[in-house]
């Protein structure tokens, strides 16, 4: 049967449990039962009492839900995320406490504040403006620093504000060192240098301050002569771009001629060092035989002597023009160059003959030159003798 059919007037299936009151059947309970029963269970954990009624305990009931339901929002709201290029500064009532890795984390709501810093995100500033340099010249010069943060806590307490900290000193090392060079090396060659000292007075300037930052580059951007002589610079640029190409050509021209030039460098030492050892083997050789010379000599020297004074007569007239002289006549009149009657003789010329009184001074002359030559020949043969006897 169910609780709403009659019979008993639907007592026994009251789910609410609910007794007569006067007779009259009662309807669900209101919220003070609600209330009533939560008293009862949590009250003790807030000093309460259980089982007490009255409109005393409806009201400390109903705080005690409050405060719970407040305590789960409380601790929920304290759940936060740091992502993992940030670190989390944690305040606890403004005071540093502490540094939150990535990750879920949870925090104090109300007592403790999250501050997340990127410290893998590459940042940058920037510097320009019209400088004066060394040869109190006015130049507009751009540059730009990239950083990152290292150290959060320094980045975020070590002063007011790290960014513009660095800014400033930016623009007081640009300044330094553009003040400290001329304006052709701020304008053209130099500028590598200007960018290179920039970076390490920046890092000079901003050491002391521990402000918690890695400068990780430096760039020139741009500088420009003002406007007035923009013209004139343009041309002293072009003036430059114009050396450096033909200092390219003359070391491309150097490079082209230098194999060839080494290449007889090398020909010509192959070549002294062949003359040096042609020389000395010849020395050596002038040496050996003078040193085998030597004996014979002390055992005959005038033998050795004539064999020597022949011998040379024979290599110098070997290579001499050899001429035949009347020297009986009274007009000492050359005739019958031999050489020359040799020489037109293998070449086809027709040679002129002599006369009967030439013949006859020759006959004579060749009469003389034999018997000479025989007698040098027997001189010979008998010094060969001796030699061979001795």
């Amino acid at each position: 049967m169910a609780w709403n059919e009659p019979g008993n007037n639907g007592n026994d299936n009251d789910p609410w449990k609910n007794k007569n009151r006067g007779g009259r059947d009662q309807g669900p309970p209101d919220l003070d039962e609600v209330f009533r029963k939560f008293s009862n269970k949590f009250g003790g954990l807030f000093g309460g009492k259980s089982g007490g009624g009255g409109n005393g305990g409806i009201g400390g009931a109903g705080i005690t839900f409050v405060l719970l339901i407040a305590a789960v929002v409380w601790a929920l709201s304290g759940i936060y995320t740091v992502k993992e290029a940030e670190r989390g500064i944690v305040l606890q009532f403004g005071k540093f406490d502490r540094i939150a890795e990535p990750g879920l984390r949870w925090k104090m709501t109300f007592i403790e504040r999250v501050i997340p810093i990127n410290i893998e995100a590459v940042r940058s500033l920037s510097a320009s403006g019209f400088m004066l340099t060394e040869d109190e010249n006015v130049v507009s010069v751009e540059f730009e620093v990239q950083y990152r943060v290292m150290d959060p806590t320094l980045y975020k307490f070590s002063v007011t504000d790290a960014d513009h900290s660095l800014q400033q000193s930016l623009d007081n090392a640009l300044r330094y060192v553009v003040g400290h060079s001329r304006m052709d090396q701020v304008l053209t060659t130099g500028r590598e240098l200007v960018r290179q000292r920039t970076w390490d007075e920046l890092n000079k300037i901003i050491e002391p301050y521990n402000l918690g930052i890695l400068v990780t580059d430096v760039n020139f951007k741009d500088s420009r002569p003002p406007s007035e002589v923009k013209d004139a610079f343009d041309d002293a640029i072009a003036a430059q771009e114009d050396e450096e190409r033909f200092i390219r050509e003359a070391e491309a021209y150097a490079r082209e001629i230098e194999p060839s030039a080494r290449g007889r460098v090398t020909r010509m030492t192959q070549e002294a060092e062949g003359y040096r050892e042609r020389i000395t083997l010849e020395a050596q050789g002038e040496v050996a035989r003078f040193e085998k010379l030597l004996p014979e000599y002390i055992a005959a020297k005038e033998v050795t002597r004539q064999r020597l004074y022949i011998d040379a007569m024979e290599e110098v007239l070997g290579r001499s023009t050899k001429v035949l002289v009347d020297v009986e006549g009274s007009n000492n009149m050359m005739y019958l160059p031999l050489d020359k009657i040799m020489n037109q003789s293998s070449g086809g010329t027709p040679m002129t003959l002599p006369n009967q009184n030439d013949i006859n001074q020759l006959r004579k002359t060749l009469g003389q030159s034999r018997n000479s030559t025989v007698n040098s020949s027997n001189d010979r043969y008998t010094q060969d003798r001796f030699n061979s006897g001795r």
